[in-house]
């Protein structure tokens, strides 16, 4: 099992929004506040190269290190999502693997998973590290299954974004859609994704009705 961090297992869509609005602000580049929302999850080039295109390097990398900053200032109030931590508790008891498949940056990923605080349940992890561009290209669904040891029909990802469910279409894995990131059903359905349920909580009280009783069956 493959899941996105933000906006699937912890509650942190809307800071990034707002950090990235701030950073926009400071440097008087007018980009509205549901832009920004449309493109979380997206790759962090991808998504200035949405918002800012005719940007320089310099203010790019300001804008990067200005959104870093007023994330990392509000990170007290992350929060895991409703049942966040218990799917990947249940996922784990089932005998499968728990993998986060993210392309957040090191340093945010950090704040996730202590957070979450089930790292001892974890046995895959990615960041923006391992990749040149994050979702929606596949990369990072990709070097997830590598390391996982397992080929994209033995596995299904959960994600909030149509660049989750994009990725996943074009490497060949099943997406399970969530809306906790702010995304509508109809969205995340027509980029791919199999089933959409409210958030994981909602995945977990009916995982036999979902994509996941396939890997359940393959134990």
């Amino acid at each position: 099992m493959l899941f996105d961090v933000d906006g699937t297992l912890v509650d942190s869509n809307y800071l990034h929004v707002h950090a990235w609005h701030r950073a926009f602000s400071e440097l008087r580049i007018p980009v509205q506040s549901w832009q920004i929302h449309r493109s979380i999850g997206m790759d962090g080039g991808k998504l200035l190269d949405t918002l800012a295109a005719d940007v320089d390097d310099d203010v790019r990398k300001q804008l990067k290190e200005l959104h870093s900053r007023h994330y990392e200032e509000t990170s007290s109030l992350l929060s895991p999502l409703p049942g966040g931590r218990e799917i990947l508790e249940r996922i784990e008891a089932l005998g499968l693997q728990v993998v986060l498949a993210t392309s957040a940056p090191e340093d945010e990923l950090a704040m996730l998973r202590e957070v979450l605080n089930r790292d001892d349940l974890i046995s895959v992890v990615t960041s923006a590290e391992d990749v040149e561009t994050a979702k929606p290209e596949p990369d990072i669904v990709e070097i997830a299954l590598d390391r996982a040891g397992v080929g994209p029909k033995r596995a299904v990802f959960v994600g909030d974004a149509v660049w989750d469910a994009r990725a996943c279409v074009a490497a060949g894995v099943t997406c399970i859609g969530v809306l906790s990131g702010g995304v509508s059903r109809g969205e995340l359905e027509e980029a791919g994704a199999a089933a959409v349920f409210d958030n994981v909580l909602d995945l977990g009280s009916h995982l036999t009705e979902s994509p996941v009783q396939r890997l359940i069956d393959l134990r």
